[in-house]
């Protein structure tokens, strides 16, 4: 399908908004870059290479007008309410019933809207998450409160200290030192009976699931660069939650508490 009336430029506009919501909200980089590719396609344009990275997308159309675009990332959460309406919006461009402008509109409005759960409706899932992990790695219905609370507030704080310092690694940490602090005070309290197990299953909200899987898949793909980063990020995350829990339990055993 060709677009005369439109630019490549308003083109590549379209194809690097697409790539970006769905990079900045859990998308693999493969998956990206064929969405991209796909878009660019439906709308004439035979000719195009993207080269996404975590942190970044480059996308350049050969030919008469050629042009060459780029856009930083520096935002990444986990909402793939989003993904799926970007595909869907994809889907249509491909079957003709979208125009870039209108494509555009609509990624405009996906990119503009609120996340689709609210901030309690998440720590309250994170809190009922951290329950159910308790549970399934072998813990009694004792600990279950105890864990409930202690992961809803480490969630909570983890996400409020990120928005105060943007450094990942720092929010990651302190979230767990407080779970661990937490647990702890609620053994002491009697209100809990395996600590190990308390523990492990209020840190489950801040393990780096998705991001671990996105790491394999794009390993799997052939995207050395993307896999590796995003592996890496994921083992950085891993560090910094065992390293505030062995904060706290250092702490105890050093202070002779216990």
């Amino acid at each position: 399908m060709d677009h005369p009336s439109h630019s490549a430029y308003d083109i590549a506009q379209v194809c690097l908004l697409a790539g970006k919501i769905m990079l900045e909200n859990g998308g693999e980089t493969y998956r990206v870059e064929d969405t991209m590719t796909r878009v660019a396609a439906a709308f004439g344009i035979r000719n195009s290479q993207s080269y996404v990275t975590p942190t970044g997308i480059l996308f350049s159309i050969d030919g008469p007008q050629q042009t060459t675009r780029m856009i930083r990332i520096s935002e990444r959460s986990t909402d793939l309410h989003k993904v799926t309406l970007v595909n869907a919006i994809s889907r249509k461009i491909s079957l003709g019933e979208l125009s870039v402008s209108e494509a555009h509109r609509l990624l405009n409005e996906i990119e503009g809207a609120s996340a689709m759960y609210p901030l309690w409706f998440k720590i309250m899932a994170a809190a009922i998450a951290s329950g159910c992990f308790l549970i399934m790695f072998g813990g009694t219905w004792h600990d279950f409160i105890p864990v409930f609370l202690a992961g809803g507030i480490g969630f909570a704080f983890q996400l409020y200290f990120h928005r105060l310092v943007p450094i990942k690694f720092i929010a990651e940490f302190l979230g767990s030192v407080l779970i661990g602090a937490i647990a702890y005070l609620f053994l002491k309290a009697g209100f809990g009976h395996d600590l190990d197990k308390m523990i492990v299953g209020s840190v489950m909200p801040l393990v780096p699931g998705l991001l671990i899987t996105n790491a394999v898949r794009d390993l799997m793909a052939g995207h050395l660069v993307s896999g590796l980063s995003k592996g890496a990020e994921a083992c950085l995350t891993a560090f910094a939650i065992g390293a505030g829990i062995a904060f706290v339990l250092s702490f105890i055993s050093g202070v002779g508490i216990g």
